[in-house]
């Protein structure tokens, strides 16, 4: 028979209302839990109080992450958990190396390059992901939705304005380059955001044509300009191989199989 254990008791309304008013909801929600143990355990005063603090600013710090993630923009929630670094034809120590975020702090870009289907798109998220979880901030984007940000902000004169904003995240990502023609506008919202984050924020950038070539994309004067700033401070990384989304669509691995009724 399975003895269920009794709830602790309530904190005391005046309490409740208190942490309310105080904004300390994750202390609100630990508490009767966290002083029923402090009670059974005769936890010294400081002790209780420093418990109930960690919940909090583990619940705020949890929280901030989340919304983070939401507004980075970030398209499909890859992270190192789903990743498969043997599969990779990016160098092990480069990865590592890589994931120690050292690059982000120094400001320095990342530019990864090669075929599709060979990880780019997922190391990079996964990248990014590592960001949020280290305390910092993304923003995320393909070309296509960097033009059509910026060609919005046009509208009312806040270019400018918007720019700055991207730039407040620690790291920006430009996924995709090269999937489809850029034009001039393209061009453009590529460059201002490069020149922006120069030396000041860390850029990642995915394409499947090494970054040289991006003047076959786009207007050449542009293109040069961008490039030259994007790989002064960058790591660039080629990935090779075969696509690994069309091997596991041949393993039949790509979908749950089906069953009859």
């Amino acid at each position: 028979m399975t003895v269920k254990t009794p709830a602790p008791p309530e904190l005391p309304a005046e309490l409740i209302a208190l942490l309310r008013r105080m904004r300390l909801p994750y202390l609100r929600r630990a508490a009767p839990e966290v002083c029923a143990t402090a009670r059974a355990q005769r936890w010294d005063p400081a002790e209780l109080l420093r418990v109930l603090l960690v919940e909090e600013v583990a619940g705020r710090d949890q929280a901030t992450r989340a919304q983070r993630r939401r507004s980075a923009g970030m398209p499909a929630g890859k992270t190192f958990e789903s990743w498969r670094e043997d599969k990779s034809s990016i160098p092990v120590a480069t990865q590592t190396a890589l994931r120690s975020l050292e690059w982000v702090s120094r400001a320095e870009n990342l530019a990864i390059c090669g075929p599709s289907g060979t990880g780019k798109s997922h190391f990079a998220e996964a990248l990014a992901n590592a960001v949020i979880d280290a305390g910092m901030r993304v923003s995320w984007f393909s070309l296509e939705s960097l033009t059509a940000t910026l060609s919005r902000a046009k509208v009312d004169a806040s270019v400018q304005k918007v720019v700055t904003r991207i730039c407040r995240a620690e790291v920006i990502a430009v996924d995709d380059i090269g999937m489809l023609p850029a034009g001039a506008e393209a061009a453009e919202a590529f460059y201002r955001v490069v020149d922006a984050a120069y030396e000041r924020r860390s850029l990642i950038v995915t394409s499947n044509i090494h970054p040289s070539g991006f003047d076959t994309i786009m207007p050449k004067s542009i293109a040069t300009a961008a490039v030259d700033r994007l790989l002064h401070h960058a790591h660039l990384v080629a990935t090779e191989g075969p696509s690994v989304r069309l091997e596991e669509a041949m393993a039949g691995a790509g979908v749950v199989a089906l069953t009859s009724q």
